[in-house]
């Protein structure tokens, strides 16, 4: 069953202490008493090992299972008194003023934040005044976020205005809504009704949403393991072969690629795999000088005429 994101947060805070006062704990055992399946605990299992005590890392929650059960090799050490430097806490107090400011947050847990908040600024004295004069803007704006989660957590449909920029064209399209989740950006994975197929969505290209009142009713999937990446090439996609220079070298860095060749200007032949080659052409456009596709030839032709256009464009 697909949860809000805020739901998660609160399960995987509860699943701290269950464990701690478990040690060896069944895995099927702990998803029976959270209401989640077995590969949902061990998704969360994934995430809680980057989490500790400290920003800085040394402290991380060390667990991990064998599939038949869950481990927590220290539990004493996170549970000593938290510290915070001046840089954690001000860090700490600037995303949960940002936080309590999202429109779909349970009013509840608003004014829980909101004390632990002030809880926090008592402690930290000087570093409370200086985190005060930050802000954050959550990428997605006009309430995406908030009415992606909430659309979910009410099992509702969704319409919305979407900025394709593979095809530079926005389209209108009801999806239903199947869970949340950031990989550099945050997304919303969605049975889309024009396409009838599951498809991802960028919040951040969201240019107007609408809650629907018809119910959302996903055919079942199966969610993809995101560990790797959001973009994962398979065998079968089209290869495409890009030279960068040196200043484009970030590009292996970005795109997840078969192989990386040096050359001899100090740049990169790249080699890659996507199941959309038209969607590197922009890639070719943003490198400018820097790279070019080398194959395939009609790829490679149709990026030129791509910056032919844009640059007659900018003549006129």
């Amino acid at each position: 069953m697909a949860t809000n994101a805020i739901d998660q947060t609160r399960r995987m805070l509860s699943l701290v202490t269950y464990l701690r006062e478990r040690p060896g704990a069944r895995v099927g055992d702990v998803a029976r008493a959270f209401g989640i399946t077995e590969d949902e605990l061990i998704a969360d299992l994934d995430v809680l090992p980057m989490c500790g005590t400290s920003f800085r890392g040394g402290d991380l929650l060390d667990i991990d299972t064998d599939g038949d059960r869950i481990w927590w090799h220290n539990p004493d050490d996170v549970a000593e008194p938290l510290r915070l430097a001046a840089d954690e806490a001000t860090a700490l107090l600037v995303a949960a003023r940002a936080v309590a400011t999202l429109p779909g947050l349970r009013e509840g847990d608003r004014q829980a934040l909101l004390r632990a908040t002030a809880k926090l600024e008592a402690a930290a004295g000087e570093a409370a005044g200086a985190s005060a004069r930050l802000s954050v803007t959550f990428e997605s704006e006009g309430g995406v976020f908030a009415d992606v989660d909430r659309a979910i957590a009410e099992r509702r449909r969704l319409w919305l205005r979407y900025y394709s920029p593979a095809r530079d064209e926005l389209t209108e399209r009801e999806v239903d809504p199947i869970r949340l989740f950031a990989v550099g950006h945050t997304y919303m994975e969605a049975w889309c009704r024009l396409s009838e197929a599951r498809r991802t969505f960028r919040l951040d290209r969201v240019a107007e949403i609408k809650l629907l009142d018809a119910p959302a009713d996903p055919p079942p999937v199966e969610l993809r393991d995101l560990s790797e990446g959001l973009v994962q090439p398979a065998a079968e996609d089209p290869e495409v072969s890009i030279e960068v220079g040196p200043g484009g070298r970030w590009v292996a860095e970005y795109y997840p690629h078969d192989s990386a060749e040096d050359l001899p200007d100090g740049g990169l032949r790249i080699t890659l795999r996507t199941p959309d080659p038209t969607s590197l052409r922009r890639l070719a456009l943003r490198l400018g000088r820097d790279g070019r596709i080398v194959a395939p030839q009609a790829l490679a032709d149709s990026a030129r005429e791509a910056a032919d256009q844009a640059l007659a464009a900018y003549g006129e």
